[in-house]
């Protein structure tokens, strides 16, 4: 990168004009690489059973496919491909991290949705773990509750089928590059 596109404030307080002008362009650029990042990051999902019948990339690999298959729109396909990639950094908080990756790209429903969705998944297994089942009912009062738990129903809790014939990733790479691409 050439020393003349590079601003030298050492803090943002004495930051100018002129140094933002020289950033801000750069963001569209930043903005160009997070798709082959998502993919990189899906891809990582592969290396990790983590005990399940199919590793992580196949499980967001069916969420998707089964959403797509039921006629979903785009941003919802996303958000279910999208779902767990946080399992890789903080698998008791990975809502929060795929939530924060749509947040800005998607509506307020599938925002929730993807942010909750790890408490609404509870409701099928925490019993054998000895954590409460219904915790997502302290959420039936949201206007996304009733659409988050039908994600769980059908899309989340069914992607553990070792004989699911799911999309490839590869059919969801131009959908991701798309999506984040810079606007």
């Amino acid at each position: 990168m050439s020393t003349e596109r590079l601003t030298s404030f050492k803090s943002f307080e004495e930051s100018t004009k002129e140094d933002w002008d020289k950033i801000a362009p750069q963001l569209a650029h930043t903005q160009s690489l997070v798709a082959d990042k998502v993919i990189e990051q899906l891809r990582y999902l592969e290396q990790d059973h983590g005990g399940f019948p199919v590793d992580r990339l196949e499980h967001s690999l069916q969420t998707a496919t089964r959403a797509e298959r039921d006629g979903r729109d785009d941003e919802y396909i996303v958000c279910a491909l999208l779902h767990d990639i946080g399992d890789n950094f903080a698998p008791y908080n990975h809502p929060d991290i795929a939530a924060a990756m749509l947040k800005t790209h998607v509506s307020e429903a599938n925002h929730w949705m993807v942010q909750h969705h790890g408490i609404f998944q509870g409701e099928y297994f925490w019993h054998h773990l000895g954590m409460d089942r219904d915790t997502h009912l302290k959420f039936v009062e949201s206007p996304y509750y009733d659409y988050t738990r039908e994600f769980c129903a059908k899309y989340d809790q069914t992607a553990f089928d070792s004989d699911y014939k799911s999309n490839p990733l590869e059919h969801y790479e131009p959908l991701l590059k798309e999506f984040f691409a810079p606007k």
